[in-house]
């Protein structure tokens, strides 16, 4: 591990000072079990590592004005125990408990499960983020069993590790961003992830000198489930992922969202999909019709092909799920 300062701010306001505007020569940390890993095998060398852990103002869960905003460094085991998630996210909840790690859950937070790092081996084996030796995909023709079936047409191949963005997409969630003007901006949570074109340019949207400061989820009657297909209990990432949210009128869905995880190098939002389930009476075959829906547009690579069929099944499961 290189040798780095560690600061420890009791602001945004500071912390923000303390990151660089240059890609890399600073990290942020969060609850820390990403970054910590990332260091030790030198994927991240920053001359400054700058933890959130001390900023109260971060670890925060609020209900108001028909939301809920939940600060970034709000412990992922103190979401699961709020009573505004218990009662209207059960999706949220599959989400933490299907992590699998107690350890991971009481010291994970919010905003480091959104903004890790990919898992991919290539990645982790220090190619970069797309993957490339001497110009050349190592993806393509390598061991690939793990990758995008999405999205997938350009250099970066990864899978999007984040085990809540699928379902606080699916839930309409925004991320409040803060950076070095002082400025403060909500986006849409999707438009937070990144399909880099090369591996400079990060897998977030956020500027080398910008935090996540909380999430804001709308609150209301939305049915919404999440079920993810993991190669095996207890702790492991998911091959594949689904979260569905919408309302219902007369019997039928309305304004349906469905996204997929850990299927592209960033959370897909799935449209065919929704548009499956828009309107539809909602029951087994209407499932059914939306799971094989999900598959259009896929792409899977020389050793994924098996991750189209996982999709479909959670899909129409996450849909039942909410039906139950």
């Amino acid at each position: 591990m290189n040798a780095f300062e560690y600061a420890m701010p009791k602001s945004v306001d500071e912390a923000i000072s303390l990151l660089s505007d240059k890609p890399g020569e600073s990290q942020v940390m969060a609850g820390g079990t990403d970054l910590v890993t990332a260091l030790k095998q030198g994927i991240v060398t920053p001359k400054r590592v700058v933890s959130l852990r001390h900023i109260d103002e971060l670890n925060s869960i609020q209900t108001a004005d028909g939301q809920l905003r939940i600060g970034a460094m709000t412990a992922l085991d103190d979401i699961a125990a709020n009573e505004t998630v218990q009662k209207s996210f059960p999706a949220i909840i599959s989400a933490i408990k299907g992590i699998g790690s107690q350890q991971i859950t009481s010291i994970g937070t919010i905003g480091g499960d959104l903004c890790q790092l990919p898992r991919d081996w290539y990645f982790r084996s220090g190619f970069g983020l797309v993957a490339q030796l001497d110009g050349k995909d190592l993806i393509a023709d390598g061991d690939n069993r793990y990758h995008a079936i999405f999205g997938n047409d350009g250099p970066a191949k990864f899978v999007n590790a984040s085990i809540l963005a699928p379902a606080l997409i699916a839930l309409g969630a925004k991320a409040t961003v803060r950076g070095a003007s002082g400025a403060t901006r909500d986006i849409a949570l999707e438009e937070l992830f990144h399909a880099p074109q090369k591996s400079e340019e990060g897998n977030t949207t956020l500027a080398a000198n910008e935090i996540v400061t909380s999430i804001v989820i709308p609150v209301g009657a939305k049915k919404n489930a999440l079920y993810f297909v993991k190669p095996r209990h207890g702790l492991d990432w998911p091959l594949v992922a689904a979260a569905v949210a919408y309302d219902v009128e007369g019997g039928n869905a309305k304004n349906v969202r469905i996204v997929l995880g850990h299927v592209a190098p960033t959370p897909w939002l799935s449209e065919s999909a929704a548009k499956a389930l828009e309107g539809a009476v909602l029951n087994e075959e209407t499932a059914a019709k939306a799971g094989n829906a999900s598959a259009e547009g896929a792409s899977p690579l020389s050793r994924n092909a098996y991750k189209v069929q996982l999709t479909k099944v959670a899909v129409k499961r996450a849909i039942l799920a909410t039906i139950a």
